[in-house]
């Protein structure tokens, strides 16, 4: 059988059909048009099809779309439910008291929208300006030239075995040359991992850290619903240790989306971040938004929280990030949508003008767009992540002093504090489980709490069954060996789809399981683990969850 691979030539190769993606995409193509040139552009998604792996809050700022598409409302874009009302709340136990909003909370403008519906709308203008768009294809190798800089990427060889071996059913994968590539593979890619320690991308940046969004969407009683209400939450149930919030989002068509975010520097080994989750929805001031209604979609992804300080370089010989694979979160706004079209676009204008020039887009050291970050800190985009700064990273100390810190910043210094904090990775922050009480979380009811197997079921996840396990453990005896002798096998708790699991216990033999079957691809075992023992790559292309309207 041969493994020879085909390969096809672009200019540009765009990994991932997120907002990133697809908007860098369509700048070059608009950019292109309008100076009369061809420019051959390719996006490639894992996703079974656009949107299929995108889910957000989302509260969606417009700004980058209104740069993108100034005609968007004429071009039917789905944004369909303006921001009508901004709540901020603290929850105790059993009540809540109103916080004032902070202006980064100011919703203004904005819409609820589905971001995945808005990425299979972005798709389509895409494609409508002569963009080829690929799903279902997962690229799992990056390529370079001889010099060292990249050359393109290869999508993964189809119909692999668990064995290792070929099956009747086996492709091998096909490469994408091109004289520029762009990673947009959202939150820890993991081909951009790769780049950071081959470029030493990260060599300059701060930690960066991270936070797990575990997300339901709701169809609820009429009477209950309010278009365009959003409310967010602090406190209960998550200790004051613990960063981390929830969000109610009331959307069109009798829907909710309700989310908890929690950040992954978080200490207690015992604690779930879906259980919290669950427990979230039974507090008196949000389990009415419920009463009567039923759970229609379920979905998890962990987001960048480093901001600005854990920007990478960007660039590098013949690629460079875009979006949240590189960090452009707005934290405390709580929304990245928009600084991640914008350094999509002000990607694709710096690249669109380097490959105009004689001899550009070559191997070599000089293929290096290094105009793309001289365009990003002469944007709005810069000031606007430069002045949240030290918002996250206050919270280290607990949520008190996180808070005080914010106003400070916010209030006082506008942003223009003379210090930049720092941050940690998250891994190295979770504590051996002999400093902390096991939690006792309730048993879920199946009405407005649920286990972790019906969820997945919700996200409609699927992976061909014979294959390679995309969860790769470096040691196979560290689960049971420190995992779970010193922090009692926290993977099976921070994973919000079940797919980590210890068995034989009962007969003194534990082992772990790993059901990757289950896997929404969040990727926070890769992030979570504490002894980075866990490295997570694509699965066959097609795999994983297909979110609908999230």
């Amino acid at each position: 059988m041969s493994t020879e691979r085909e390969f096809m030539e672009y200019d540009v190769v765009i990994v991932g059909a997120g907002p990133s993606g697809l908007s860098a995409a369509i700048r070059l193509k608009q950019l292109a048009e309008a100076a009369g040139r061809e420019l051959s552009v390719c996006v490639l998604e894992k996703g079974s099809e656009v949107g299929a792996h995108i889910l957000s809050g989302a509260c969606f700022e417009p700004r980058a779309l209104d740069e993108l598409f100034p005609d968007w409302r004429e071009r039917g874009a789905p944004l369909h439910t303006p921001a009508t009302e901004d709540h901020f709340l603290f929850l105790t136990t059993s009540g809540a008291h109103a916080l004032p909003n902070p202006p980064q909370m100011h919703n203004q403008g904005n819409y609820i929208i589905s971001l995945g519906n808005l990425c299979r709308w972005l798709g389509e203008q895409a494609e409508a300006l002569g963009v080829e768009i690929y799903p279902g294809f997962a690229v799992a190798e990056v390529l370079y030239h001889a010099d060292g800089s990249v050359k393109g990427v290869a999508t993964g060889d189809m119909g692999i075995g668990k064995d290792g071996k070929p099956t009747g059913n086996y492709q091998p994968g096909m490469e994408l040359h091109a004289r520029q590539t762009f990673f947009s593979e959202g939150c820890r890619g993991s081909l951009t991992g790769e780049l950071f320690e081959r470029f030493e991308l990260c060599k300059e940046a701060q930690p960066q850290t991270y936070g797990i969004g575990i997300k339901e969407l709701w169809e609820v009683d009429p009477a209950r619903h309010r278009p365009g209400k959003i409310v967010h939450t602090i406190g209960w149930p998550l200790s004051t240790d613990t960063y981390g919030g929830s969000f109610l989002y009331h959307l069109e068509n009798n829907q909710v989306a309700v989310g908890f975010v929690i950040g992954l520097d978080y200490k207690n080994p015992w604690l779930s971040p879906f259980e919290e989750f669950q427990r979230f929805k039974t507090h008196p001031c949000v389990r009415d938004t419920f009463a009567g209604g039923r759970r229609i979609a379920y979905g998890a992804r962990a987001l960048s929280e480093g901001g600005f300080q854990s920007i990478p370089k960007l660039t590098f010989p013949g690629g460079l990030l875009i979006g949240d694979t590189a960090g452009f979160l707005n934290v405390p706004k709580i929304k990245g949508c928009h600084t991640a079209m914008k350094s999509g676009m002000l990607a694709a204008e710096a690249v669109f003008e380097h490959l105009g020039l004689e001899g550009a887009g070559h191997e070599g050291a000089g293929n290096e767009v290094t105009a793309y970050p001289e365009r990003m800190k002469a944007s709005w985009l810069w000031p606007e992540l430069h002045g949240v700064r030290n918002i996250r990273p206050g919270f280290k100390w607990g949520l008190w002093p996180g808070l005080a810190l914010a106003a400070v910043d916010t209030y006082l210094f506008r942003g223009k504090a003379p210090w930049t904090l720092g941050h940690h990775a998250d891994h190295t922050a979770l504590e051996e489980k002999s400093r902390h009480r096991p939690i006792n979380y309730p048993k879920p009811d199946g009405v407005l709490t649920f286990d972790r197997l019906s969820s997945v079921f919700l996200s409609n996840t699927h992976h061909e069954e014979n294959q390679r396990c995309h969860l790769q453990l470096k040691d196979e005896s560290v689960p049971v060996r420190i995992n779970l002798a010193r922090y009692g096998a926290p993977e099976t708790r921070y994973c919000p789809a079940g797919v980590y699991e210890i068995l034989g216990e009962e007969e003194g033999q534990p082992r772990l399981q790993i059901n990757a079957q289950n896997c929404v691809h969040c990727k926070t075992c890769d992030i979570k683990d504490p002894t980075q023992n866990i490295h997570w790559v694509v699965p066959e292309g097609g795999g994983g969850p297909n979110y609908p309207n999230m």
